[in-house]
C-alpha cells in the first residue's frame, strides 16, 4: 500500500497492476449510486461540523460519535473518488462504519484516523475556517491540477491499461493533502496540516 506520513489522518491505496482499458469510459457512471450517497453524507457532515464546533467551544471535547461520523464520511469519499477516477476495478463497499480505524472492508483503500477528543484548543476551533484559508486555497489549486492530470491519465489508461506511476502518485498525494485539510476543518484534530504532499 502506498501510504501517507504521520498525521492524525492517513490514506493508503494499493494500486492494481493494470486497469481495464474501458474503465475510464464507465467508472464515473458506475459510481453514480456512491455519489448520491456521498452527497447525503456531505450534508450530514456539514451539520455534524457545526454541532462539533459548538460542542468543542463549550466543553473543550469532541464526542467520539461525532468524530466517527466525520471519519466515515471522509473514508467513503476517498473510496468513491478512487473508483470514479478509474484507479481501481473493485467496486467500493457501501460501508458506513463510524470508527476511527478503517474496518478493512475495502481491499484497495485504507483511511485511518486518530481524532483528538480531549484537550482541544478552543481559540483555533473558534477561528478554524479563517486559519484554514491558506490550506483551502492550496488544496483547491492542487485539485484543479489533479483534474488535469486525471484527464491526461484517461487517455493513458484507455490506450495502455495503466495509470502512469508519476501521474497516479500525484493524484493520490493531492487526495492525501485534501484528507489532512478536511480532517483539520472538520475538527478531528487541532494539528495544522503540513504544506507537503507526504
Amino acid at each position: 500500500m502506498l501510504g501517507s506520513a504521520a498525521y492524525p489522518a492517513t490514506f493508503a491505496f494499493d494500486p492494481p497492476e493494470r486497469v481495464a482499458n474501458w474503465r475510464p469510459l464507465v467508472s464515473w457512471l458506475l459510481a453514480i449510486p456512491h455519489f448520491i450517497v456521498l452527497y447525503v453524507l456531505q450534508i450530514v457532515s456539514g451539520i455534524v461540523a457545526v454541532v462539533s464546533w459548538l460542542v468543542v467551544l463549550v466543553t473543550g471535547r469532541l464526542p467520539d460519535g461525532l468524530a466517527g461520523v466525520q471519519a466515515m464520511y471522509l473514508r467513503y469519499a476517498l473510496r468513491t473518488y478512487t473508483y470514479a477516477m478509474f484507479l481501481r476495478a473493485e467496486y467500493p463497499p457501501f460501508g458506513f462504519e463510524t470508527t476511527a480505524a478503517d474496518p478493512g472492508d475495502d481491499t484497495r483503500v485504507r483511511v485511518d484516523f486518530e481524532p483528538q477528543l480531549t484537550d482541544r484548543n478552543r481559540v483555533t476551533v473558534l477561528f478554524r475556517l479563517f486559519v484554514a484559508i491558506p490550506q483551502l486555497v492550496v488544496v483547491s489549486v492542487l485539485g484543479f491540477a489533479a483534474g488535469l492530470v486525471t484527464f491526461a491519465a484517461f487517455f493513458a489508461v484507455l490506450f495502455t491499461g495503466r495509470w502512469p506511476a508519476g501521474m497516479r502518485d500525484f493524484v493520490l498525494n493531492v487526495w492525501r493533502w485534501w484528507l489532512r485539510v478536511e480532517t483539520y476543518v472538520l475538527l478531528l484534530t487541532d494539528l495544522y496540516p503540513p504544506f507537503a504532499f507526504d
